[in-house]
């Protein structure tokens, strides 16, 4: 059996697994397991313990429980819901302005969290019923909330930019820096849909009372510092880093240890919610690590029979394509795949395939692997709220109130999924947008 059909074997058995819907990491240690054994035979055993060592050794790891950790603090501490209040008054006399307020929440829950699955909870349990009691259509809505919440992923601190740093062996930095111009650029590009939308058809979101328009300067500006604790903690946990004061895995417990204190001195911090946030930290911490284990043995196998080389010839001398043919080729797979899988488990399909050869492209961008993360990062996006299986779409069903049905859910994502692909094309064009700031954090 040639290398090549072990190779596509290896992949599709993978795949096969994953639509049982057991837990990925299992599927992929299963086939890295059984074809290391078929392989090499007993020798192999030594396979899974190399992993293991490899993933130990790589410090940008400690980082993803002390954001998780930041993130679910700040949110069962109560501080995004001042947030919600805080916008809610500031943008209620432009044309849709809760829904506006709710993009720029989101935006600001993605730069102290890292992930998507926060943004959606806390859209969901505070955003939506207020919107939905002043009469707000439910489908721009819902879409609001959904699309608002995958900037999670692509503004840092990204739990996702992390997992794909230490796969692709990048710089944590870079990815975070390469993410800020993207994620601006595409929730400005949410607002102004909002905007437009509801300027042209003010039916769909409804103006606020007048006693809500009147409320005193005075009170307004009381309200303005719910803002601050959270965007505080970002600019100190960023700017340390970014300017060499502290490594990244320090900056990381910057932020942990300033969500307790926000916690406190909000007068929230209590025994119970510290048990509950650590609990849930663990949880997603260890599910992580397990997926990336079974990536690396995975990968040890896929390299070792040298199917990269292999894919890299079909791709570039048998098919004669571009090599921006290839990326075009990535992203459409990256788009069917996100129909029924979550990012993480792309991202280890995807690693032994793709970053090997894209490394090898000659596309003529610089930092072109720190593009090419930004570029997967945005895909995920559409992969988080793609039907029929997208994971966002799933748990806003569960999350959102029983006026909001799953058809609701199902049209509301449309038109985010279009502005993510614009943002993408932009990004394709103008490799410089997230580019540029790498480059000039590193002159």
């Amino acid at each position: 059996m040639s290398y090549e059909t072990i190779a596509v074997l290896m992949f599709a058995g993978m795949v096969f697994l994953m639509l049982t819907g057991q837990r990925v990491f299992a599927m992929i240690g299963a086939v890295a397991a059984a074809s290391a054994l078929a392989l090499y035979g007993n020798a192999s055993a030594e396979l899974p313990f190399n992993a293991a060592f490899k993933l130990f050794s790589w410090h940008a790891l400690l980082t993803l429980p002390l954001f998780v950790f930041m993130g679910h603090m700040m949110s069962k501490s109560g501080i995004a819901e001042e947030l919600y209040q805080m916008m809610h008054v500031w943008f209620g006399k432009l044309p849709g302005g809760l829904a506006l307020g709710t993009v720029f929440l989101m935006v600001i829950i993605s730069a102290i969290n890292g992930l998507s699955v926060a943004g959606l909870a806390i859209g969901s349990a505070i955003a939506l019923p207020e919107m939905l009691r002043r009469g707000y259509d439910k489908a721009l809505i819902t879409g609001v909330v959904q699309g608002g919440s995958t900037l999670g992923i692509l503004l840092p601190p990204s739990v996702v930019m992390v997992l794909f740093a230490v796969i692709a062996r990048q710089p944590v930095s870079d990815l975070w820096l390469a993410g800020v111009f993207p994620g601006l650029i595409m929730a400005v590009i949410f607002a102004a849909y909002v905007w437009i939308r509801c300027k042209v058809n003010p039916s769909l979101a409804p103006k606020l009372s007048d006693e809500e328009l009147a409320m005193p300067l005075v009170d307004k500006l009381k309200l303005l510092r719910a803002g601050i604790i959270p965007v505080l903690i970002f600019v100190v946990m960023i700017g340390l880093f970014v300017t060499g004061y502290t490594s990244l895995l320090e900056s990381a417990a910057v932020g942990a240890v300033s969500a307790i204190l926000a916690a406190a001195w909000k007068g929230r911090l209590s025994f119970a919610l510290l048990n509950e946030t650590a609990r849930e930290t663990m949880s997603v911490t260890a599910l992580f690590m397990w997926v990336i284990l079974g990536a690396l043995a995975f990968s040890s196998v896929f390299d070792g029979i040298g199917a990269v080389r292999a894919i890299e010839n079909v791709f570039i001398n048998n098919w004669e394509l571009s090599p921006w043919a290839v990326i075009l080729l990535m992203q459409a797979s990256f788009i069917v795949m996100g129909m029924f899988l979550d990012d993480t488990a792309m991202l280890v399909i995807v690693a032994p395939l793709y970053i090997p050869l894209v490394a090898q492209l000659d596309l003529g961008i610089d930092n072109q692997m720190i593009w090419f993360g930004i570029l997967y990062t945005m895909t995920c996006q559409i992969a988080y709220i793609s039907p029929p299986f997208g994971y966002n779409l799933f748990l806003m069903r569960g999350l959102a109130p029983k006026e909001i049905t799953l058809i609701d859910i199902y049209k509301s994502i449309w038109p985010f999924v279009i502005m993510i692909i614009l943002t993408i094309g932009l990004l394709m064009t103008f490799p410089q947008i997230a580019t540029w700031l790498p480059s000039q954090f590193r002159g």
